[in-house]
């Protein structure tokens, strides 16, 4: 068992442009001991060194057998059997998203996890963005959600298709904020420049009446990451590029708060706008700030290994539409 003032001696595998951001905000987290990192690109490894002055590892098994818990930074194909050696090793690990490739590997992971005691978290990011830290969650009830998240084209994430690459990251927000069973999914997409779906649009029907309609491209001139909800007291929207959140509140009185904008009134009905107060900060940094806090305390993490599971679950259903579709 591990105490508060415990240190996590730490690892990061794959230290490629995500992982050598790993490797520079562990450095900056509290109880924290990054003990060092291992990459099959011995370029990028020795550039990790020399820019970090961390120590590496020739093998993986040298690096688990130094740590407590592990980053995993590759290729989505190799999640599986890195967690898997991580944990039987004794260490908690956080996975970059998808937690794997498929669900059966997921789920093993997550028994494996459990057998063992340890941590799985995912690397959902956005759950950390300072706008959706900013928002309170708890009491929403979204009737219909619509989002847009396109960058242009990058080799890099071409292991994957648009929806495990870039998509993933608006369903993991979608099922984070409604709470029903999905009901039916529709979706298309194409593969424009690579030899994976590039552009997809799914439309996915929950049993409480919700409606989601999510559109990921990686077929674009910049970036765009907005999102979108409607309940039935007004709507909000959130961009997760440059982090803001507007709302646009229902009232049946007139509000008494006066920092609300009244901008609509109509048969004793008024709509306030409202910008959140954002407190910037680096959501990568809050991320693996909150796995280390989670070790320590033995507590759950926000994006446990089932939300991962969940997050790829429906992504891969999602896919079967699209295979399903483009067959027809």
């Amino acid at each position: 068992m591990l105490n508060s003032n415990h240190i996590i001696n730490v690892g990061v595998i794959g230290v490629g442009y995500l992982g050598s951001f790993h490797v520079e905000q562990y450095q900056q987290i509290p109880g924290v001991r990054l003990v060092g990192c291992f990459d099959l690109d011995n370029k990028a490894l020795s550039n990790i060194k020399t820019k970090y002055s961390v120590n590496t590892f020739s093998t993986i098994d040298d690096l688990l057998k130094k740590c407590d818990a592990v980053s995993v930074v590759t290729p989505t194909i190799t999640h599986f059997n890195i967690a898997k050696d991580a944990i039987e090793a004794g260490c908690h690990v956080l996975i970059e998203k998808p937690i794997t490739h498929d669900i059966k590997e997921a789920k093993k992971l997550l028994k494996l996890a459990t057998k063992n005691e340890k941590i799985i978290q995912v690397g959902h990011i956005e759950r950390f963005n300072p706008a959706f830290s900013t928002l309170k969650t708890k009491d929403t009830n979204p009737r219909f959600i619509e989002s847009h998240r396109i960058s242009p084209f990058n080799t890099r994430g071409m292991d994957v298709d648009v929806v495990l690459d870039l998509m993933i990251h608006d369903i993991d927000i979608v099922l984070a904020l409604v709470d029903s069973p999905v009901d039916n999914i529709k979706a298309s997409g194409v593969a424009v420049l690579s030899k994976n779906l590039d552009s997809v649009n799914a439309r996915i029907e929950f049993i409480n009446g919700c409606v989601a309609n999510l559109t990921a491209s990686r077929i674009a001139n910049k970036k765009i990451r907005k999102f979108r909800f409607f309940e039935d007291s007004g709507y909000t929207t959130i961009d997760f590029l440059n982090p803001s959140v507007e709302q646009y509140v229902l009232h049946k009185n007139k509000p008494c708060n006066k920092q609300l904008t009244t901008i609509m009134t109509h048969d004793n009905k008024y709509i306030t706008y409202d910008k959140l107060n954002i407190e910037p900060h680096n959501a990568l940094n809050k991320e693996l700030a909150h796995f280390i806090h989670c070790i320590s305390k033995e507590k759950n993490p926000i994006v446990d290994g089932s939300s991962g599971l969940n997050a790829l679950q429906l992504a891969i259903d999602i896919q079967n539409d699209i295979t399903h579709h483009n067959k027809k």
